[in-house]
């Protein structure tokens, strides 16, 4: 082994041939750490890199001593390292002693992050008696005191000076795409310190964020409730350097020979067919629900106007439906594909597992922030499957993600906002099994219908029996799926889906603004005026929204930059087919968004109005109970029937309007 004077030389040696200039840059903009990278200094002195691995903090000592001789205006330079080699890397789960006090590097999602609050490093003491001063490295938890002096005396002894550095602790957690399913992701506490907690570094490890932490793995003491040391430890890695793994699609690096193949899909006039062949294979049909999936896939684009609002660029889907149609397996599907996706089931997730939660942290004695799957997931597919089940609480915390695309957070002595620009893919099964085209979707489903007016695309999924299509899905699942469905290879559509993130930003054509405008300003415009009242609303601003991330999505899938008529018009007919589906009022026969958004189509809000006009005018007649006979022969002279009649005092008496003070008569509250 080299002894420390010839580590110190030979670290001189190096940073001489490889980082004078750097060292200079450094200083003159302030920094107080270096960066060196593995692979250079083992090709300069494999033995030196050798020990760094097996001896790192003496090394890495040496290594900060050397830097000192250049003359540098500050004391605490450190020395950082990057790039360790194949064999250092451990993943969290594999962590164990015989990695003690070795130098290794691991990667994971910031699950915590506690405040950063400052540390003693070395603390210096005068004796009283004869003044001398004693100097003591601070390296355990607990504060430590000289016990005696040089002259002999024992005792208390005053604190002159305390050097004191910000520190802070993560909690990392591995990340779900590096597990073999069903495994539940481990931890490891992060001490984090100096100049890797000052703001800039802290925004890249706040909760959510995916790190690689290099650095030298120790041992913390553990006591018992009695006072007592455990025989047992905890394990702990005191950071060296951190990198922030780029997240969302960057992370995944395409190739020149990558490009070409994406290049060639692209130029094929039939891409569009083959991306959505390539959803989920495995299950037969659904080439609605397939297509949507491929534009939510690419997605839109995020603008950010000049007054600082922000439209956001994710569509949400929601697929409504009979059981055994095949929404999980989608659901798993995409969450195993997307680039950057979180599974989760309704029962098992509340409101604090979706946003984020305040935890309790034992360190470091405060509060710190626990991000949730939506976050997790920033940049990336939510995939959330039993939305009904779900309890009212937790889905009323998706809101404010799904639309401000952000979780703001207030609780103990907490406030912040983590960002949240998640794509949501839910699924939910209607309260009585199966889906009725002919109820408004707000009552079928036990969610909130402003929660469900955030999702841009509704799909109901039918089980509907049909002799030739059921023949097509039994041979589909009996024989297997044809093997030439298979055109793109998974990993290949991967790879499409984060070419395009990373590239492919379109705009709107002239052309393709005057299609969507002709059809909203139609669509708006064409409703009538249903019997008396209220006119339906068969098409909202939000829905002009969706059809712009859906046009955006659809040229992106052409790795176009441009949005044409032809994206416009697919955008429309995907759209339509929604609302054919949930927005169709049968009674009036027209469009009408309030089916979707309240719940209450404008046709039923017709017959409350005209109800509640009959019940004033009989009041007024000096009526106090009405009997409900009197109600049924005014109601029929204006085309409602009786059954109609009844559904709507049945409404008005669970709304607290009216109240039956004896059978057959009601009266107002």
């Amino acid at each position: 082994m080299v002894d420390a004077r010839e580590q110190i030389q030979r670290f001189q040696e190096f940073l001489e041939a490889a980082y004078l200039k750097k060292i200079h840059e450094l200083v003159s903009s302030g920094k107080r750490s270096i960066y060196i990278s593995f692979p250079e200094l083992a090709k300069h002195d494999p033995e030196l890199a050798e020990q760094l691995l097996t001896e790192p903090e003496e090394t890495i000592r040496a290594a900060e001593i050397a830097v000192q001789q250049f003359d540098l205006p500050k004391e605490d330079f450190r020395v950082r390292f990057l790039s360790l080699p194949d064999s250092q890397k451990v993943k969290i789960r594999d962590i164990r002693s015989t990695h003690l006090g070795k130098f290794i590097a691991t990667e994971g999602i910031v699950r915590q992050a506690s405040d950063v609050r400052p540390q003693v490093v070395t603390a210096k003491f005068e004796c009283p008696s004869c003044g001398n001063i004693i100097t003591i490295p601070q390296l355990e938890s607990t504060f430590k005191e000289p016990s005696r002096c040089s002259c002999g005396r024992k005792g208390r002894f005053r604190v002159t000076e305390k050097i004191l550095v910000d520190a802070q602790r993560l909690v990392v957690e591995e990340s779900p795409e590096s597990m073999q399913g069903g495994e539940q992701p481990k931890r490891i506490s992060v001490f984090v310190r100096e100049d890797l907690v000052e703001p800039k570094m802290e925004k890249k490890t706040t909760p959510g964020s995916k790190i690689k932490v290099t650095g030298i793995l120790k041992e913390v003491p553990l006591t018992a409730k009695s006072g007592g040391q455990l025989t047992r430890y905890d394990l702990a890695l005191e950071t060296n350097s951190i990198e922030a793994i780029e997240e969302t699609y960057e992370d995944i690096i395409t190739t020149k020979e990558d490009e070409l193949k994406i290049q060639e899909l692209a130029n094929d006039a039939n891409i569009y067919q083959k991306l959505v062949n390539a959803i989920a294979p495995s299950i037969y049909g659904h080439e609605e629900i397939k297509g949507a999936l491929v534009l939510q896939l690419m997605g839109g684009v995020r603008k950010e106007k000049a007054d600082g609002t922000v439209t956001r660029g994710d569509m949400h889907i929601l697929l409504v439906g009979d059981p055994g149609a095949a929404k999980s397996t989608l659901l798993t599907f995409i969450s195993k594909m997307a680039p950057r996706a979180r599974y989760v089931a309704g029962r098992g997730a509340s409101a604090a597992g979706i946003t984020a939660s305040v935890v309790k942290d034992e360190f470091l004695r405060g509060w710190a922030l626990e991000a949730g799957a939506i976050v997790l997931a920033s940049g990336g597919i939510l995939a959330l499957d039993e939305m009904d089940k779900m309890s009212m609480e937790d889905t009323s915390a998706l809101h404010e993600a799904m639309a401000q695309q952000q979780v703001t957070i207030s609780k103990a002595n907490i406030q912040a906002t983590l960002t949240a620009r998640t794509t949501v893919l839910a699924a939910a099964n209607p309260k009585l099994g199966r889906f009725d085209p002919f109820q408004p979707i707000a009552s079928q489903i036990d969610l909130p219908p402003a929660l469900i007016n955030r999702f841009d695309l509704i799909f109901p999924v039918r089980d509907i029996p049909d002799k030739e299509q059921d023949a097509k899905i039994a041979s589909h699942i009996l024989e297997g799926p044809v093997t030439k469905e298979q055109e793109i290879p998974t990993d290949l559509l991967r790879k499409y889906i984060a070419y395009v993130h990373q590239n492919v930003f379109p705009k709107l054509s002239q052309g393709a603004i005057e299609e969507i405008k002709e059809f909203y300003v139609g669509l708006r415009n064409s409703a009538t005026t249903s019997g008396e009242g209220i006119k339906p609303i068969p098409i909202s601003a939000r829905q002009l929204e969706a059809l712009v991330r859906l046009a955006e999505g659809s040229a992106r899938v052409r790795l176009s930059n441009q949005v044409t008529k032809k994206d416009a018009r697919n955008a429309i007919k995907i759209l339509k087919f929604c609302m054919m589906q949930v927005g169709f009022d049968y009674e009036t026969g027209q469009f009408d968004m309030d089916r979707v958004a309240t719940g209450v189509p404008a046709s039923t809000r017709n017959k409350i109005l005209i109800i509640r006009e009959i019940i004033r005018e009989l009041e007024s007649r000096g009526k106090k109970t009405i009997p409900v006979e009197d109600i049924f022969a005014e109601a029929t002279e204006k085309n409602l029937t009786e059954l109609q009649v009844e559904e709507i005092l049945e409404k008005l008496k669970k709304e607290g309007e009216i109240y039956e003070p004896k059978r057959g008569w009601i009266s107002k509250l």
